[in-house]
């Protein structure tokens, strides 16, 4: 989620989801180190400013429910929504993340079943999932075009798909000639042809246009429900300060949440 200095072409040769493991894998101890004091809290929170679920009631309530959280990180997301009463799985292809998972589920109590498998390729039963979630998880980090339809597979019946990740105008503003420079008010980039960003700091990350993204639900029986540009509060603050300035943040949606249903 801190993932910046804009590329925008993947080269030639990469192995996107192995050079996203080996980053997550060797920046998961100072990932967490760095913002559990955002993540670690009671309440449920979305994205960069951390904004309440309570106000934008992206998953409702899912007691009850069997929940796959995609690209789970520690867990903080899985064990807040364990203590709801959900039955939550926490899947996330690195291992040095998943060992951070292990011991905050333990210290917690609940019960979380963890899974170190691809996004692309769960080892899950079909429909076994009333939500698939994630907050600048899984689809941020790999292929839409591989994610979603395994997010169909896995969905039952009137199954929710509900993800938070960077607006492609947000991913667009980086100068990719200025690895250093934050991102600014002009557009560096194309809108159409847009998909893999090399963010030049081991990462590949992926955002496609609105359209697309409509088209690739539809084409997998996946309805769009809503469809949100998250704003940062006035005098927020953020332990992801180089994700983008909060100024700009108030003008422009820097993040963007997604609510898909499977009818």
């Amino acid at each position: 989620m801190t993932k910046k200095h804009a590329k925008h072409h993947v080269r030639i040769g990469k192995d996107p989801e192995r050079l996203n493991r080996s980053f997550w894998d060797e920046d998961a101890d100072d990932y967490q180190a760095e913002h559990e004091s955002q993540l670690d809290v009671d309440t449920m929170g979305w994205g960069v400013w951390d904004l309440p679920e309570a106000d934008l009631n992206v998953l409702g309530d899912v007691s009850e429910l069997d929940v796959l959280e995609y690209g789970c990180g520690a867990a903080q997301w899985a064990i807040k929504l364990a203590r709801t009463g959900a039955r939550v799985t926490g899947l996330d292809q690195s291992r040095g993340q998943l060992r951070h998972a292990t011991k905050k589920v333990t210290a917690a109590e609940v019960s979380v079943q963890l899974c170190c498998a691809s996004a692309t390729a769960v080892p899950l039963a079909d429909a076994s999932f009333d939500v698939v979630f994630c907050d600048h998880g899984a689809m941020s980090f790999c292929d839409p075009y591989r994610t979603v339809p395994e997010v169909a597979r896995l969905l039952r019946p009137g199954g929710l798909f509900a993800f938070n990740l960077s607006t492609l105008l947000r991913n667009l503003c980086y100068p990719p000639t200025d690895p250093d420079a934050p991102v600014t008010r002009k557009l560096h980039g194309k809108w159409f042809g847009a998909r893999a960003f090399d963010w030049g700091d081991g990462t590949i990350d992926y955002q496609i246009p609105h359209g697309e993204w409509i088209a690739l639900f539809r084409e997998h029986g996946l309805v769009v429900e809503v469809l949100l540009g998250l704003r940062a509060p006035k005098r927020a603050s953020s332990t992801y300060g180089d994700y983008v300035d909060h100024d700009w943040a108030r003008r422009w949606p820097a993040e963007e949440i997604w609510r898909v249903r499977k009818p």
